[in-house]
């Protein structure tokens, strides 16, 4: 298994998992795709097992944390992250790789991949989702950035990356966007807009892990 993804990172196309319980699985598997990656959709440990990275969608990262008990991917993930795959996470997905989570359920699940506390559903409710530019270290020009129902990053641990924060209004300074090692992750939903350029940069992450 080892010696088939080292040559698949060697051709340039890496397999890159979608973890499929729950969430905006179809536009995290285009995007991907378009970025030279072969996407496949993970809920069984032997699909895990075959990736050589994974994107956590978003959704309902309650929800998605009791599917991985129910689907037994939950402490499997957690080794493979812990073994440096690469992953990233977007909105509920960043909810789910965060060390400490504030207001969620006391029963929720979460799978440390960055050292940093994450306040679920931090900018309000549906009806307070909005779009905004945001300057995006290691890209050129401003991202289009989606928050819906999104999260975002109370404290980043010493060897957390800021990548990206609102940059202005009532949540100026709030950290949107943040990297551990070969881990991405964000508030918002780069899948969605057509810039593809968060993905290129997990993509280019993958190929050099």
């Amino acid at each position: 298994m080892i010696a088939e993804q080292q040559a698949r990172r060697a051709s340039g196309t890496p397999r890159i998992g979608v973890l499929a319980l729950q969430g905006d699985v179809r536009e995290h598997f285009a995007a991907l795709e378009h970025c030279g990656a072969e996407p496949i959709s993970v809920r069984r440990l032997t699909e895990l097992e075959s990736v050589d990275a994974l994107v956590l969608p978003g959704g309902e990262s309650t929800a998605i944390s009791k599917l991985l008990e129910t689907f037994e991917l939950l402490e499997p993930l957690r080794a493979r992250l812990r073994a440096g795959m690469p992953a990233f996470g977007s909105c509920a997905g960043m909810i789910l790789l965060a060390s400490e989570v504030l207001d969620t359920r006391a029963d929720a699940k979460h799978l440390s991949g960055i050292d940093m506390t994450v306040r679920r559903n931090a900018f309000g409710r549906q009806v307070d989702s909005f779009e905004t530019d945001l300057d995006f270290t290691g890209l050129d020009g401003p991202v289009r950035a989606v928050f819906i129902r999104a999260p975002w990053v109370e404290r980043a641990g010493a060897g957390v990356e800021v990548l990206a924060t609102v940059p202005s209004g009532p949540f100026a300074g709030r950290i949107v966007a943040a990297r551990q090692g070969n881990v991405l992750a964000t508030s918002f939903h780069p899948e969605v807009t057509g810039d593809l350029r968060v993905h290129e940069l997990f993509v280019s992450m993958v190929r050099a892990a």
